[in-house]
This record gives C-alpha cells, sequence and structure tokens, in this order.
C-alpha cells in the first residue's frame, strides 16, 4: 500500500525531474541551433507568436449536415383552379414574403378570365417549383416550396459515450469546407429522434445563423465541440508542432542572436482544432515559430556559423559547438595562430631564396649565352 505522503512526493519528484531529463539529453547548441541572414527569414517567411498560459478548451471533433429548420418550411398553392399565366421568379431564386410569384388565369367564367395573383408566403429560396408557362392547376396542389435559411440546423452524429456534454448552452466551433476556412459558432438545440446502435452515435442538432443564406442543405459540416475548458494552461498553435508522436519539437526564437532558432524538445497534452497544450519544454514568453517552421527542418544549421554569431555577439571567442572558450582554450588558439604564423613566414622565406636562387643561375646562363655569340 502506497504511503499518503508519496502520492504527493512522487508526482514532485516527477516533475522536476522532467527538465533534468531534458538537460542531460540536450544537444550540443550547435546541433540544435540555426543561424539564418535576414534574406533566408524573408525568403522562408518565418513567423512567431509567443506561448501563453490562457483558457484551454478540451474539444471534441464530429462530422455534420447543414439541414434547414422545420419551422422554416412552407409552400405555395392556389385555392382556384386555372392556367399559370406569368411566372417571376424560378427555382434556385430568392423571394421575400409577398412578392408575385406568379399569375394564373382562373377557370372561372368572365371576358378576359379573371387573373389571379400568387404571392409567396414567406421570405426564402426556392427549392422546387411546378409553376411553368401554361400549366394547369388544381386547387391546393403545391406549386413552390419555400426554404428560409436565415437559421440553419446543423445535425451533427455524436458518439454515445460522449453524448453527455451536450447540455443546454453548450457550443460547436463549425466549418463548412464549402464556404472556406471560416469559423461559425452554433448552439445546441436537442437531440435527434434516434439513435445508431451499430455505429454508436447519437444523432445532436444545432442551430446556427446563416447571414447571407450562403450555408444550404446538404452541405458537410466539421465541428469541434466544447467538451470542457481549464485555465492557465501553456499552449501554443498546432502549426508550430513539428515531429511524430516519438519526437514532438518546435523551434523557438534564440535570446541572443538575431534571426537565429532554436529546435527545443517537448511533451504535449490536450489538443484541440486550433492549439495544443505544452507540458514540458517550453516557458510562457517563448517565441514559438508557426509559418515557416516546417522548412526550418529542413534548413540545416543555417547559412551563418554560430560560433561566428556568438563572437560578434557577445565580444568574445567561442568554440564551434557555442560554448565560451577558457583561457586556456583562448591561449591555446594563440599559439597555434603564431605557430601556424611562424611557420607560413619560414615557408615563405624559403620560397623566396629558391626563387632569387633560380633567378640568379638564370642571369650567369643568359650572360653566358650573349657572351658566346658575340665572340661569334
Amino acid at each position: 500500500m502506497i504511503h499518503p505522503a508519496m502520492k504527493i512526493i512522487f508526482p514532485l519528484a516527477l516533475a522536476l525531474a522532467l527538465p533534468s531529463a531534458f538537460a542531460a539529453n540536450a544537444a550540443p547548441r550547435n546541433e540544435t541551433t540555426i543561424v539564418l541572414d535576414e534574406n533566408a527569414v524573408k525568403n522562408l517567411g518565418i513567423k512567431t507568436v509567443e506561448a501563453e498560459e490562457s483558457a484551454f478548451d478540451r474539444t471534441l471533433f464530429s462530422l455534420g449536415e447543414v439541414d434547414h429548420a422545420c419551422e422554416s418550411h412552407s409552400t405555395l398553392s392556389s385555392r382556384a383552379a386555372g392556367r399559370i399565366a406569368e411566372v417571376f421568379f424560378h427555382k434556385g431564386e430568392f423571394v421575400t414574403k409577398g412578392d408575385v410569384i406568379a399569375r394564373l388565369e382562373s377557370r372561372q367564367a368572365g371576358n378576359p378570365p379573371p387573373v389571379i395573383e400568387l404571392k409567396a408566403p414567406a421570405s426564402g429560396l426556392v427549392t422546387e417549383s411546378q409553376a411553368h408557362l401554361g400549366a394547369p392547376v388544381e386547387p391546393d396542389a403545391t406549386l413552390m416550396e419555400i426554404l428560409d435559411l436565415s437559421t440553419v440546423w446543423i445535425t451533427a452524429k455524436i458518439p454515445q459515450n460522449d453524448a453527455s456534454i451536450l447540455n443546454e448552452g453548450l457550443t460547436a466551433k463549425i466549418r463548412v469546407p464549402a464556404i472556406g476556412n471560416k469559423e461559425l459558432t452554433a448552439k445546441f438545440l436537442r437531440l435527434g429522434v434516434g439513435a445508431d446502435a451499430q455505429k454508436g452515435t447519437i444523432d445532436a442538432v444545432f442551430s446556427l445563423p446563416n447571414p447571407g443564406n450562403q450555408l444550404r442543405p446538404g452541405m458537410r459540416a466539421e465541428l469541434s465541440l466544447i467538451a470542457s475548458q481549464r485555465d492557465a494552461v501553456l499552449s501554443i498553435p498546432r502549426e508550430a508542432l513539428q515531429g511524430d508522436r516519438s519526437n514532438r519539437f518546435v523551434f523557438i526564437k534564440d535570446y541572443e542572436i538575431a534571426n537565429s532558432f532554436v529546435r527545443v524538445p517537448v511533451l504535449t497534452g490536450d489538443q484541440n482544432h486550433e492549439r495544443v497544450e505544452i507540458t514540458s519544454g517550453l516557458y510562457p514568453g517563448d517565441e514559438v515559430v508557426t509559418q515557416g517552421a516546417y522548412a526550418l527542418s529542413f534548413a540545416g544549421k543555417g547559412s551563418v556559423s554560430l560560433k561566428e554569431a556568438l563572437d560578434a555577439a557577445h565580444g568574445h571567442p567561442h568554440n564551434e559547438d557555442g560554448t565560451e572558450m577558457t583561457k586556456e582554450q583562448i591561449a591555446a588558439a594563440k599559439g597555434n595562430e603564431a605557430h601556424n604564423h611562424s611557420h607560413s613566414s619560414s615557408t615563405l622565406v624559403i620560397v623566396l631564396s629558391i626563387t632569387c636562387a633560380l633567378l640568379f643561375v638564370a642571369a650567369l646562363a643568359m650572360a653566358f649565352i650573349i657572351r658566346k655569340r658575340l665572340k661569334a
């Protein structure tokens, strides 16, 4: 049986051990830092945002379909028999309540026969129409169907195990691919009339305003339901996270060197359609790369030497791995430089001596040849 104190000590020890484990396994700085110039940063289109602690929503993803609300459906018919004499609106067009949609030539006696105006009973989209020019009309026969799409329903398939989150006031983030990446907000209205026992889902109906009537029945919808919310959670945009599940990492802006980015391993927690929780590896205020993060993964060590960048930033020499040079290393480097300089000087003296000797021999040979020709 675990002692009660251990329930407190163990999690605390684990929390302290994780950063130490990261530090112990940390790669040399020159292997994790990418130093670029301004042009490279612009070409990669790099953008950063700060990791921040804020309210974090745990979401449930589901697929659904746009449908019309029950009360939105209306029909157009005529109380009198006759023949369609004029048609002003057709299938696919929007009408306003009171618009004259068609004119009907009545079968009642008269010369000419009486003409009856058929007006739209409600505003909306004409989805079906039998009002064709010259077509006969019988009393109470449906001539047109009109849908008011100012508010639509989204019917989603929710796993029955998660149905407990469906309650009054629940909101869902909606994305309809047919109209782009615009994010909409819908409210839970009610459960559907039945459940799918084989798939283990239940229908949930959400109400969604539809200004501009862009949403049409049958469009595919993607829903993110807010299942729970926690405060003060460190999170970053999902596009900043790189790698696979066994090797998650992000790039953060270097604190010291301009146009430099450091690859940092991270541990993740919950995630939703926008952000991912970071449980270890980052601190609030770290500037993580969002746009251009994937390209940085293939940028190698960058276009500038880390040693040169650090030397310029700090004003004193560094090793190739980014660590500061000790006094002994600086002295050894100067000794090597002096030795190399001395060696270079000696080599230069020898080369010059040989060159002078060759020139002297060539001069003697030339003088001998000239003298011999003069005697001849």
